[in-house]
C-alpha cells in the first residue's frame, strides 16, 4: 500500500507540475497548483527528486477551475486545464523570466504584454493515434494517455478545431469497419481556411470497399483524405481531388500561404497572425534594408518582411520547405525582393555567416533546440543592428541570449510570452536584441 505524504506547493515547473520539497527531495506533482496543500503519490523515485500525482487537495488554490474536457487527467494532450486561462499566461511569463535569469544570466529591459487568444478549439494541426483494441472490441482515435503508449478513449477534444474534434468518434467508427484497421496507426490533421485535410498513415493498401467507405465519409463530412504509405514524400491526395488547396492567410499583410498537409505550419492560425504582427513591429523592416529570416520555413515571417519593401533572404534546412517558400513568394507577388536558400543552420560558422553578406536585421525562429551555432557566428563587422528571436523553448532562448548579450555585445531590449498552446505547458516567446 502506497503511503500518502502531504506538502505545500511552492511553484509550478515548465511542465505545469507543482513543485514542493519533502524529506530533502524535490517533488514534482502533476495536478497541483501553487499555494495548495496536497497529498500525493509518487510514481517515480530518484535520489534527489520524485515524480508524483496529486491524490487529494486539502487546501485549494483560487486559480483552480473545473477542467472543461471530460478526458482531462487521462489524455496526455493537456496538462493545465485545472488552472484558469489568465493564470496559465502568468505562469508562462514567469517561466520565461526565470529561464532568462537563471539559465541566461540576463534580464530584459522591458517585459512585453502577453499575447493570448481563444483558449478552446484553437488547434488546427494534430497527430491522432489510431489503435484497434481487441479487449474493448472497438477502434480508438485520439491522443495518447498520460505517461502511456495507450490511446485515450476519446469522444471529443476541446482544444482541436471543433469540426475535427466532432469527427473523432466517427473516424473511429469508420476505421473499425476497414479491412486495414490494424494497419492504420495514425491520422495527421491539417485544417485550412477552405478545406480540412486528414492524412491516413496506411501500412497496407486499402481494399476497394475501404476506398468506397473513405470516399463516402469524405463527401458526407466535407473533408479531404490523403494517404501516406511510407515517408513524408509518399503523401498523396486521395479524395476528393477537386478541393481548393490548404491555405492560411495573414490579412494584415495581404498574404495567402498555400501548404501541404504534412508541411510545418503553426497549429494556432489566429494567434500566428498576432505573433507575426508583433514580430514585424519589433523588427521594423524598412525599404532598402537587407534582412535575413533564419529557420524561415515556408515564409511565415519572410513574406511579411518582403511586403515592407526590405530585401529579405530566407534560410531553412529543408530543401522542400525552401521550394514551398519560393512558390509562396511567387503566389503573393513577392519574388522580386525575397530569395531563399537551403542551409544546415545547426552547423553555421562565422565564415559561413560572413559569406552571406551584411544584414541590417535578423529574424530567428528556430525549433526547440535553439540557434546556438548561429548566434555564435554573429560577431565582427557583419553583425546586424537588431535581432528578433521567436522561441518555442525558454531554456534554449535563455542560453542563446547569454551568448548574444555576454559575448556578442547585444542588449536584451524586450521579451514576452505568446500563449500559442493554451492548457498545455508549451511556452512560446519573443525577444528583441539590439547591438549595444
Amino acid at each position: 500500500m502506497t503511503t500518502e505524504n502531504t506538502v505545500t506547493i511552492e511553484s509550478l515547473d515548465q511542465e505545469g507540475r507543482g513543485v514542493a520539497h519533502f524529506d530533502g527531495k524535490v517533488i514534482f506533482i502533476e495536478g497541483a497548483l501553487t499555494g495548495e496543500v496536497v497529498g500525493y503519490s509518487s510514481y517515480r523515485k530518484k535520489p534527489s527528486f520524485e515524480l508524483a500525482q496529486v491524490t487529494r487537495i486539502y487546501k485549494s488554490s483560487p486559480m483552480r477551475v473545473q477542467p472543461k474536457c471530460a478526458h482531462f487527467g487521462v489524455c496526455g494532450g493537456c496538462s493545465m486545464q485545472h488552472l484558469d486561462a489568465g493564470s496559465q499566461v502568468a505562469v508562462k511569463q514567469r517561466i520565461l523570466e526565470d529561464s532568462l535569469r537563471h539559465i541566461g544570466k540576463v534580464k530584459a529591459e522591458t517585459i512585453l504584454s502577453p499575447i493570448h487568444g481563444q483558449p478552446w478549439g484553437y488547434r488546427e494541426r494534430a497527430r491522432l493515434s489510431v489503435k484497434h483494441v481487441i479487449k474493448k472490441g472497438k477502434t480508438l482515435v485520439g491522443f495518447h494517455e498520460k505517461r502511456s503508449s495507450f490511446v485515450a478513449d476519446m469522444r471529443y477534444c476541446e482544444i482541436l478545431a471543433p469540426k475535427i474534434a466532432g469527427l473523432i468518434p466517427l473516424l473511429a467508427e469508420l476505421i473499425e469497419g476497414l479491412s486495414i484497421r490494424e494497419k492504420l496507426p495514425q491520422i495527421e490533421v491539417a485544417a485550412g481556411e477552405q478545406v480540412d485535410a486528414l492524412v491516413l498513415r496506411v501500412m497496407e493498401t486499402p481494399s476497394a470497399s475501404d476506398e468506397a467507405a473513405l470516399r463516402a465519409f469524405a463527401d458526407k463530412h466535407g473533408v479531404q483524405f490523403w494517404l501516406q504509405s511510407k515517408g513524408p514524400d509518399t503523401v498523396v491526395p486521395f479524395h476528393p481531388l477537386d478541393t481548393p488547396p490548404l491555405t492560411y492567410t495573414l490579412p494584415q499583410f495581404g498574404i495567402e500561404m498555400p501548404f501541404a498537409p504534412t508541411e510545418f505550419t503553426q497549429v494556432n492560425s489566429a494567434l500566428n497572425r498576432v505573433m507575426v504582427g508583433r514580430a514585424l513591429r519589433l523588427l521594423d523592416p524598412q525599404p532598402g534594408e537587407r534582412i535575413a529570416d533564419f529557420f524561415c520555413g515556408l515564409g511565415n515571417f519572410t513574406l511579411p518582411i518582403a511586403r515592407s519593401g526590405a530585401q529579405v533572404l530566407g534560410i531553412e534546412g529543408s530543401a522542400a520547405l525552401v521550394k514551398r517558400a519560393q512558390q509562396n513568394a511567387a503566389h503573393n507577388g513577392l519574388s522580386g525582393n525575397s530569395s531563399f536558400a537551403a542551409m544546415n543552420l545547426f552547423e553555421m560558422t562565422g565564415e559561413a555567416f560572413a559569406k552571406l553578406g551584411r544584414f541590417d536585421k535578423l529574424l530567428i525562429d528556430p525549433p526547440r533546440d535553439g540557434a546556438i551555432e548561429l548566434v555564435r557566428s554573429l560577431g565582427g563587422e557583419n553583425a546586424p543592428q537588431r535581432i528578433v528571436y521567436v522561441s518555442c523553448n525558454p531554456a534554449t532562448l535563455a542560453r542563446d541570449a547569454q551568448v548574444l548579450v555576454q559575448e556578442q555585445g547585444y542588449t536584451l531590449k524586450a521579451a514576452g510570452v505568446m500563449n500559442m498552446f493554451p492548457h498545455t505547458s508549451h511556452v512560446e516567446s519573443i525577444a528583441v536584441f539590439e547591438k549595444a
